[in-house]
């Protein structure tokens, strides 16, 4: 259908030479629009929901992230301005003012369409990436975010060149020029960028790691990790976000190696009262001997320390003469027994129970075990069930926990 063609059209209707134009362009207007919404109503709503339940329904898993990235939503949009793209010299007259602004505003839409479906792309890459490699926990986010930076800001540059009837290219090279203001306006993205760069380059953090960052009070597992900012879910399940260039700069402490290890450490102090440490009675320790994890042990101290008092010539009249049992060395030594056959410990693992330096809070004893269960909850329990028994062992050793009385 040609102009002519309508304006003959309405023309046999008598009406007025001037009325003729509007009403041509009119009709031609409402047929457009009888046509775009319909059609665009059909692909949105059946063409649509049959892609989407085909993409669903079939064996493969990563082509769901289209579906949950509106891929295909954004793309129908390009349906109704394909419509009026073709249409438009019917719409207004092509040597109008008007005819301009719409070939420009149909570009522009072309442009949109482009920009939310790359978009929505990016996003999927981003998506079907995370699942093939949600156990190592390793980001590609950094680099989309900067592809998605990228084709923003090159959109914009395109709206802008479209609705200016300028040149794109001479838009980028004014931009170039300016490389003052753009570094200081992108600042932020270009450091986060740099930073998601060395920091995925370098395996530094990972999605599911457990950080501590003391300096933006966060505590708990790494749950996004983009080009802008980190954010930390903490144990109080608050969110912290970070960043991300703040973790090149500042320091912060990374737990994976302890979760990689397969062990999870133990690391706490018994403080005795040093006024109940004595040397042993035979008599003590006959009784003690009666401790099956200190059986073996007392017996063979014992041959060790009559030997080299024999072999020494002590006089035993004193009790600091030569070698003796102590409470707190026979205590040290049931704690090792009793850790030893512990089965939640790692025994391959470093494991040490030390003597600390004696100060105003006591002799401490310290444990310095591995737990085979990484679980908090978990790890808690057996940490507590090891100082719960340890606690109440004292007593049979005469021995005392340091602990301060407030007056």
């Amino acid at each position: 259908m040609t102009k002519d063609t309508l304006f003959a059209f309405w023309g046999q209707f008598g009406l007025p030479d001037n009325l003729i134009p509007l009403a041509s362009y009119g009709s031609v207007l409402l047929l457009v629009l009888v046509l775009a919404i319909p059609t665009t109503w059909i692909v949105r709503r059946s063409l649509l929901s049959f892609i989407h339940n085909a993409v669903r329904g079939n064996r493969m898993n990563w082509d769901d992230a289209l579906v949950d990235n509106h891929f295909f939503q954004r793309l129908s949009w390009i349906m109704p301005v394909l419509i009026f793209h073709i249409t438009q010299d019917l719409l207004l007259p092509s040597d109008s003012w008007a005819a301009l602004i719409l070939r420009r505003l149909i570009t522009c839409s072309f442009v949109l369409v482009g920009i939310g479906t790359l978009a929505a792309l990016l996003n999927t890459a981003n998506d079907i990436y995370k699942r093939h490699h949600r156990k190592s926990g390793k980001t590609i986010r950094g680099y989309i975010d900067a592809a998605k930076i990228v084709v923003y800001v090159l959109g914009i540059i395109f709206l802008i060149a479209i609705l200016s009837d300028r040149s794109p290219w001479g838009l980028l090279s004014v931009m170039g020029g300016l490389t003052a203001v753009t570094m200081l306006v992108f600042r932020d993205s270009i450091l986060g960028f740099i930073a998601s760069i060395q920091l995925t380059g370098t395996d530094m953090i990972r999605v599911g790691d457990w950080i501590e960052m003391p300096s933006y009070d966060a505590d708990g597992d790494v749950i996004e990790i983009s080009i802008h900012s980190v954010r930390v879910r903490n144990w109080d399940k608050t969110i912290t976000t970070i960043p991300t260039y703040a973790l090149i700069s500042k320091s912060f402490k990374n737990w994976r190696g302890m979760s990689d290890s397969g062990g999870r450490r133990i690391k706490r102090a018994l403080n005795l009262d040093m006024t109940s440490i004595r040397f042993l009675t035979d008599q003590e320790l006959e009784k003690l001997a009666k401790i099956q994890l200190l059986t073996e042990y007392i017996h063979n101290k014992q041959e060790e320390i009559l030997t080299y008092n024999r072999e020494h010539a002590v006089d035993p009249s004193m009790i600091v003469n030569g070698r003796r049992q102590t409470n707190a060395g026979l205590f040290r030594a049931y704690t090792i027994a009793y850790l030893r056959q512990n089965p939640k410990l790692h025994k391959d693992m470093t494991f040490l129970v030390r003597q600390l330096s004696p100060g105003p809070e006591g002799l401490p004893i310290q444990i310095y075990v591995f737990s085979k269960d990484q679980v908090w909850a978990n790890y808690e329990d057996i940490q507590a069930d090891i100082f719960d028994h340890l606690i109440a062992a004292l007593g049979q050793f005469d021995l005392r926990i340091f602990q301060s009385c407030l007056m």
